[in-house]
Order: C-alpha cells, then structure tokens, then sequence
C-alpha cells in the first residue's frame, strides 16, 4: 500500500533536516524493513514536508517503528527540526492523507473494461 504523510518544518531548520536526511541511522533503516516499509521518500515545499510511504501495512508498520527504541531516539533527535504531523484537514497528528487520483489505479480500470 502507499500512504502520504503531511508534516511541517520547525523555521529556519531545513539545512539540518537536509543534513540528517542524507543517511539515516542504519538501526532505524533496519527496524523500517522489519516493519515492512519497502519505501520512504520525503518531498518539500517551502515548511511542509510530504511522505510517501510503501508498506505492507501501514497501521502495523506503524506499531512496529513506535515501538523500536531506534525511533525514540531518532524522534528525539529529529524533533528538533519538525513541528509536528499534520491530518488531511490541517489537524494534528500522525494520520495518512486523502488520496484524491491515481492514474495506475485509472489504468487498470480502464483495462479491465
């Protein structure tokens, strides 16, 4: 499955984002194969900061990255320089954006009629 993730950067924190992101921990990368996420990639726009996650399943990925003390301490550190997650209508918390359209899913729609 994929999912979209909405977060914002703290001001004036991008180029320590930047730097962090070049490699994260291989201790946090190890728990993401664990958990089943086959990819993680992170977009910006000005503050925002979108994620697009491939996993088996999210909700499980999730229990599993929450529950690694990698996580804890990479959040402690990267924290620092993220104000928060952001819902589909701007709210807080850690919960997987509406996806609109997919031109793969119209795709094989169309093919299959």
């Amino acid at each position: 499955m994929k999912v979209a993730l909405h977060s914002e950067l703290a001001v004036d924190s991008i180029e320590d984002y930047r730097e962090d992101h070049e490699r994260i921990p291989e201790e946090l990368r190890a728990v993401f194969d664990v958990a089943g996420i086959a990819e993680w990639t992170i977009w910006r726009s000005g503050n925002r900061l979108f994620h697009l996650i491939e996993c088996d399943d999210f909700d499980e990925a999730m229990r599993v990255v929450n529950a690694a003390p990698a996580n804890a301490r990479w959040q402690r550190h990267i924290g620092r320089f993220v104000t928060g997650f952001l819902d589909a209508d701007g709210r807080d918390g850690l919960a997987p954006l509406e996806e609109i359209w997919d031109l793969q899913h119209q795709r094989n729609e169309e093919r299959s009629r």
